[in-house]
Formats: structure tokens, C-alpha cells, sequence
């Protein structure tokens, strides 16, 4: 592969800004990111490194925006088909829509179709990186990861541990062990694919299979834990009636050995502080969900709650009960939810979640979300001028601005092109807002 260059406005946020202030993000006006066989080799102002570059094919971006690929950290690829249905909260809506949806992946030939059309809806969303669910499946798993490999995307995900789920979902502490052994080692260093263990929650395992879970995640220092955590008051009052002796839904994953710096927990919307300590202690982090959590009735996460304990957190666009592939649209959701909780999202720290803060949730900081030198070359150019509203809203605003409008106002259609590993993954029409040329 030869080097490439890419020319436009670029902004990466690699530390968190409530923590690191102005100091976490990176910003030139008129910058230059190089390429070399799919890493980044530099990134800097174009005026300081064009001559090091000269002989480099440079893509400008006019008007564009270059920003790390975003990360979605919690995501179930098997209810693409289910998103907007109707009806009920959450353990009723995963019975009534989510559960025989899910069934259907026991056929190969379905989860290749879906698993298709979810990764290039990713793609064309500007996410190229994602912890998925699939389902209870080991095929589920294989038809994820073999599109992912075919894409080149960083794709973390795992076979669905469940031997108290639903009759047409429910496998046995026997296979599930055999299967999740198999599956690690069937794609343990292929492409850019990550294993995580994955107990659906807690309800839908037998303590035996939690156990098992944690001594999988033992025995495997190189994979993730991925479940679900305090997600709805109901879901909650039913996993005190079934662990009367845990001191709260975290601690009964923490008796199993499923709470440490390789877990990430999906909604965390109803946290005691004693909770929250405890994940901050053992390096856990926490995808927030917040159209999913609308959706469902759920809760309102508490942001500011969690930056007290300094838990690592993350952005999950949570398809199907989420309400969007758009990680611009979740963070704007995001926004009003942090609002009525009396708080504010920054766009840079917006950003931040939905880059560099959720590769680092992910075990994948080292890699993915910010550009720096060295790590791979995910990106989307974002379009201000996408629509004409944007557009409008846009016109001689601030960085600060033009970002908190495409978190406000954008979708898919601000996402004017897609990079994976430095190669063109998805390309919108931009038509006279935004054009591609070689300088």
C-alpha cells in the first residue's frame, strides 16, 4: 500500500476535557493526515508538514472536517430489524420483540445477510469501530466477524451466554464453554477482531454458566466482558428477588469474577455510589445509552454521578432499542438527557466519548479514536453543510459551534466519507457542499 494524504480541517480529542481542560484536543485549522499501510504515520498542520510530504498523494477536503472513526460500544447487531418496535418496557419488549427476532439467527444464511447490512450501516454512519451483541449462536458470531474481516473493521463481540433464557435461546453450561473456547480460538488474531465474553445479563444465566463466564475472562487475558447493567428498575427488582444476597446487581457479577478493567457494562442508568466506586476501583467502564434508555422507559443515566467516581464512559447507540445507527444523533440525545439532569455535554467531551474515551473502554485505546502516529487510520470527514439547515447554522460559527450543531442536527448525511485503515469505506453524495480533490 502506498502512503496517502488527506487534507481538510482536523480535530481529535484524545483525553477526556473534564479532566485534561483545552490540553485534550488536538486542532489544526488547515491540517495534514498522512497515511502508511493503514496507520497513521503523521498528523499535524499542513504547513508544517507538506515538504517532509511533498511526494505524497494528497484528497483534500474543502470544507470538510476530519475526525477520528467513531466508536460504538454497545450495539446488537441480531435487532436491526426490530429498531423502532412498539410497545413495552424492556423485559417485555426483549419477549415480545427481541427474543424471536433473535432465534432466527440459528440460520447461517440469515446472519450473513444481517451482519452485512449492519456493518455497512455502521460505515455509513461514520462508526468503524463496535462492541456488538449477536446472539445466543455461535454462527451468529462467525457471520459478525467474516463481514467484519471482509470490511477491515474493528469489530469486539462474542457468542451469547444464556442457559435460562427462552426455550428457542438457550444454550447449556456444556455448549457454551465449548462454543466461546472454539470461538476464540477460531479468530484470535484475524483482522482486526476482538473477543468478548458475553453474558446477556444476569437473569438469563444460571449462576453456574456466570461462573464459568469469569473463569473464561480468566483464562483469556486478550478478550473483553460485555453484558448489561441496571439498565430498568423492573429488570433490577427482579435480580434482587433472584440474588436476595448480593449487595446490588454489580455485585452479583463481581461474586462471579466478571468485574474488572476488561468489563464494560451497558446502561448503568440506576447506580448506588457504593457501586460506582467499586467499578471505578476495578477499572470497569460503562456504555451510555441514551436512546435506547428514552425508548424504554428506562432512566435517565447520571453523567455527573459517574465523573465523581471517575468511571471510564463511553457512548452505545444500543440498536434495536435504540433508536439510531447515528452516534451524532446519540450524542445529541445524550445532551438533553445530561440537561434534565441539571448537567452539560461539551461537544468536545461529546466527542471525546464517541472516540478516543470509548476505544479505551474497549481495550482498544491503543489502536483506534484519536489519530495519533501509529495507531490505525480511522476516519470520517464531517459535512457542516449537510443540509440546509446546517448549513445556515453553521456559516462563520466557532469550532466549538459547528461541532455542538452536527451533534444537534447531524445523522448520516453529515457523514460525507468513511476511512477504514486509510482506505475509502463509504462515500455520501455531497454534491456543491463538499468535494474531493487531489492537491
Amino acid at each position: 500500500m502506498t502512503r496517502r494524504a488527506f487534507r481538510a480541517e482536523i480535530l481529535t480529542v484524545p483525553h477526556d476535557p473534564a479532566k485534561a481542560g483545552p490540553d485534550a484536543i488536538r486542532h489544526d485549522e488547515d491540517g495534514l493526515l498522512v497515511v502508511d499501510d493503514g496507520l497513521v504515520l503523521a498528523r499535524g498542520a499542513y504547513a508544517d508538514l507538506h515538504a517532509q510530504f511533498a511526494d505524497v498523494h494528497v484528497e483534500a477536503f474543502p470544507g470538510g472536517l476530519i475526525v477520528p472513526g467513531f466508536v460504538d460500544a454497545h450495539v446488537h447487531y441480531p435487532q436491526t430489524e426490530r429498531i423502532a418496535s412498539h410497545g413495552e418496557q424492556l423485559l417485555e419488549w426483549l419477549d415480545r420483540h427481541i427474543f424471536p427476532a433473535e432465534a432466527k439467527f440459528a440460520d447461517r444464511g440469515h446472519a450473513d445477510a444481517i451482519a452485512a447490512f449492519f456493518l455497512d450501516e455502521l460505515l455509513r454512519n461514520g462508526t468503524t469501530s463496535a462492541l456488538v451483541f449477536p446472539t445466543v449462536h455461535a454462527c451468529s458470531v462467525d457471520a459478525l466477524f467474516e463481514a467484519a474481516l471482509a470490511r477491515d473493521m474493528r469489530i469486539v463481540s462474542g457468542k451469547v451466554l444464556m442457559d435460562q433464557g427462552p426455550e428457542t435461546l438457550r444454550d447449556t453450561l456444556a455448549s457454551g464453554r465449548a462454543d466461546t473456547e472454539a470461538l476464540i480460538g477460531r479468530w484470535r488474531g484475524r483482522g482486526r477482531i476482538g473477543y468478548a465474553v458475553t453474558p446477556r445479563f444476569a437473569l438469563t444465566s444460571s449462576d453456574a454458566q456466570l461462573a464459568d463466564a469469569g473463569d473464561l475472562l480468566a483464562a483469556h487475558p486478550d478478550v473483553q466482558m460485555h453484558t448489561h447493567l441496571s439498565e430498568n428498575m423492573g429488570e433490577i427488582a427482579a435480580v434482587g428477588e433472584r440474588f436476595p444476597n448480593a449487595r446490588d446487581y454489580l455485585d452479583v457479577y463481581d461474586r462471579f469474577g466478571l468485574v474488572g478493567p476488561r468489563s464494560v457494562f451497558a446502561h448503568c442508568v440506576h447506580m448506588s455510589d457504593a457501586a460506582l466506586a467499586r467499578m471505578a476501583e476495578a477499572g470497569a467502564g460503562i456504555a451510555l445509552c441514551p436512546t435506547s434508555n428514552l425508548f424504554l422507559g428506562s432512566g435517565l443515566f447520571d453523567l455527573a454521578q459517574i465523573d465523581r467516581h471517575g468511571v471510564a464512559v463511553s457512548i452505545g447507540t444500543d440498536v434495536g432499542a435504540g433508536t439510531s445507527f447515528s452516534v451524532l444523533h446519540t450524542l445529541g440525545e445524550a445532551y438533553k438527557v445530561c440537561q434534565l439532569r441539571g448537567a452539560s455535554l461539551d461537544p468536545l467531551r461529546a466527542l471525546h466519548l464517541a472516540t478516543a474515551g470509548g476505544a479505551r473502554v474497549m481495550g482498544i485505546g491503543d489502536r483506534v479514536g484519536a489519530l495519533e502516529p501509529g495507531q490505525e487510520a480511522d476516519f470520517v470527514v464531517l459535512d457542516a453543510a449537510a443540509t440546509p439547515l446546517l448549513a445556515r447554522r453553521t456559516a462563520g460559527a466557532t469550532l466549538f459551534d459547528r461541532l455542538f450543531a452536527l451533534q444537534m442536527l447531524g445523522d448520516d448525511r453529515a457523514i460525507a466519507f468513511t476511512y477504514v485503515a486509510g482506505q475509502r469505506a463509504h462515500a455520501r453524495d455531497t454534491g456543491p457542499s463538499l468535494h474531493n480533490a487531489a492537491r
